[in-house]
């Protein structure tokens, strides 16, 4: 990394916000695998990984695609074909990232948005009840914002009180844990992404998680073309009695107008590589995270994760007491070659693709997050000096 004294630290700052996971072994390790001329697109490499991931996060089925955003889109696709929803309304958070929520509105759902917890940043729970109530959603999309989780033994409840289809968007979550049981693992279906600065990368990357069959078949199908040969030979012999199939076609029978979301087993061999490690890198976001607040967490508004809860964030938030001061601790790091960026996207409410639909939605955690929350860098190449010098030009101007 440049030295403190260097030139353009905004373009090349000290203190970077994302760090690559992909380490010099990684890289030598897919050199010599390249060397071998294996079949570099998705095939034997991608199941290894899928079936890697699923035994890691406990559940039954997982499916790589290329990003954590398609990850989303093939939730919201894959539950509408399912013939399962008695309506299209799905409630959306307002913290978390436009791909939580453009699916809902690209796909023809009707969604309703709902207020930021005021501890995990994660969906007001008080809210969210209201909101079923009021509309009968038969969707709840749950991002676990930065890698802190939610209240999940609260909105299960709720979720068997209302009988919703939750879809957990764990994206900048892999690695947390609520009560011993990996984020990610609640939802009837998770989605991850594997893209750079997270907690884990595959250059581009996500996953689809679910302990649910009959959705796993449609989220297989879907990643590819609306094809059935991804599926287990039972289910596709089912597909092609079912339909009255000429066996010369049946490779190449469209069921579902999927898509081509796709990864490759090259993605697939960094990722295998990655989860050999992700159990201590995470350990180190929790560790550096953990330091953060013991040196800031008494002088500004951060989230709280839930008891019983183990952090594993991507970045470490804080909320300013003002827009002025942001702007002040936001030149300061600059000057210092300290990388920040705004908190996630703020309130997705104020967003114009959010408000030239439906109006802009206001809420009052999630505002003032959208005007005062900033993040600093926390990844696995970050010490504690580190993290005492970061947090020291924080307080310099707070």
């Amino acid at each position: 990394m440049d030295g403190p004294g260097t030139t353009q630290r905004e373009l090349n700052p000290r203190w970077c916000l994302a760090y690559d996971t992909i380490d010099r072994n990684d890289i030598d390790r897919l050199i010599q695998w390249l060397r071998t001329y294996p079949r570099l697109t998705k095939g034997a490499v991608t199941r290894d990984f899928e079936s890697r991931w699923s035994n890691w996060m406990a559940r039954s089925h997982s499916i790589f695609c290329n990003s954590g955003s398609s990850a989303n889109l093939l939730m919201y696709y894959a539950l509408l074909v399912s013939g399962r929803l008695r309506n299209k309304k799905v409630i959306v958070p307002s913290v978390g990232w436009i791909t939580s929520i453009a699916p809902a509105i690209q796909f023809g759902f009707e969604p309703i948005m709902c207020e930021a917890d005021p501890e995990t940043f994660g969906l007001d729970l008080n809210h969210l009840e209201d909101l079923l109530k009021q509309y009968q959603a038969q969707t709840v999309m749950l991002v676990q914002v930065l890698g802190v989780p939610h209240k999940m033994r609260e909105l299960l409840a709720l979720k068997e009180r209302y009988e919703f289809v939750l879809m957990e968007d764990a994206c900048a979550a892999i690695g947390a844990s609520y009560e011993g049981k990996k984020v990610g693992s609640f939802g009837d279906m998770a989605s991850f992404s594997f893209y750079f600065g997270h907690q884990m990368s595959t250059v581009e990357g996500g996953m689809v998680s679910t302990d649910d069959k009959a959705l796993a078949d449609l989220l297989l199908m879907l990643r590819s073309h609306g094809w059935s040969k991804d599926l287990d030979q039972t289910t596709h012999r089912s597909l092609v009695e079912q339909h009255s199939i000429d066996d010369f076609h049946s490779p190449f029978v469209f069921y579902e107008p999927g898509f081509n979301l796709r990864s490759t087993d090259i993605n697939a061999f960094l990722g295998i590589g990655q989860l050999e490690k992700l159990d201590w890198m995470t350990e180190q976001r929790r560790r550096n995270h953990a330091r953060y607040l013991e040196c800031l967490g008494s002088h500004f508004y951060v989230q709280r994760p839930p008891a019983g809860s183990q952090v594993a964030s991507i970045s470490v938030g804080l909320i300013a007491e003002s827009q002025e001061q942001r702007r002040r601790i936001v030149n300061n790091l600059s000057e210092h070659g300290i990388e920040t960026r705004i908190f996630s996207a703020g309130n997705l409410g104020l967003h114009p693709f959010w408000a030239s639909r439906y109006g802009s939605t206001s809420f009052p955690v999630a505002d003032r997050i959208h005007h005062c929350g900033f993040f600093l860098p926390n990844h696995a190449g970050l010490n504690d000096d580190d993290i005492t010098t970061i947090a020291r030009v924080v307080m310099e101007v707070a």
